[in-house]
């Protein structure tokens, strides 16, 4: 049933999505140009406060849970796993309190309505996979705007969305650069559920009725551990909640 409500509400929900992005890309230019980043980003806020919910054109429902009273003076860095592009509207909307940038393909940088504007003017990391020495030296320098600024990041360690919401083993090289520009980062796992439901068809249809969940786990201080154990830690603490053993 998911499925055949899909084939009807899909394009509902594309016409809705591909709106605002088309509407907040010119706002987006002129809060930026007229006003500055501050003005940018509450922009970038809003476009993402509609996008998350945008889903309920699919009639799914939308879940942020955060026990834990993080700091703001202190940069820090978001470790989730990835199941679907529609993780990332809803992480910058629910954590856009700690100014989370992303680590973004530098494809995505031109084409794309509201979306490439904001790659290119936010601050995040935009990566050129082939390239490794340019990827590392624009991971560092995100990590010396977290610094500054006291941003956060958003991290899949993953490398890639796993389309079957089964949690891939965590690669520890992005924090392990990140934690080399800002060593008193503090690393915070995000478990992220049922996303990768949305897309199991493809693009079309998208299915219906799922219960997407994004929680805030326990942080860790890096202190004296490796990156290595921190990435561990976070892929553990994750899985405990996805109830997924870790397989090396």
């Amino acid at each position: 049933m998911s499925k055949f409500f899909g084939y009807i509400l899909t394009p509902i929900f594309y016409i809705f999505f591909g709106l605002i992005l088309c509407i907040f890309h010119p706002i987006q230019w002129i809060c930026y140009k007229l006003f500055g980043y501050k003005a940018h980003k509450t922009s970038v806020d809003m476009l993402n406060f509609f996008l998350t919910y945008c889903q309920i054109f699919l009639f799914n429902s939308i879940s942020f849970k955060n026990e834990y009273d993080l700091p703001t003076d202190r940069p820090i860095i978001f470790a989730a796993n990835h199941q679907s592009m529609y993780d990332i509207p809803s992480l910058i909307w629910f954590l856009r309190k700690y100014s989370a940038k992303f680590i973004s393909k530098i494809e995505l940088t031109k084409g794309i309505p509201s979306i490439s504007i904001n790659l290119r003017l936010g601050g995040g990391a935009n990566i050129n996979r082939k390239d490794n020495k340019q990827a590392i030296s624009e991971i560092i320098k995100l990590g010396r705007r977290m610094k500054e600024n006291n941003w956060s990041t958003v991290i899949f360690p993953e490398g890639t969305r796993a389309k079957d919401g089964m949690v891939k083993q965590f690669q520890f090289g992005g924090i392990a650069t990140i934690l080399k520009a800002v060593p008193n980062a503090l690393v915070v796992p995000i478990a992220i559920e049922n996303s990768w439901k949305i897309v199991r068809f493809g693009m079309f249809p998208l299915t219906t009725g799922h219960a997407l969940k994004w929680t805030v786990l326990k942080p860790i201080e890096p202190g004296l551990k490796t990156p290595n154990e921190i990435t561990l830690e976070a892929e553990t603490e994750i899985r405990k909640v996805l109830e997924q053993e870790i397989t090396l």
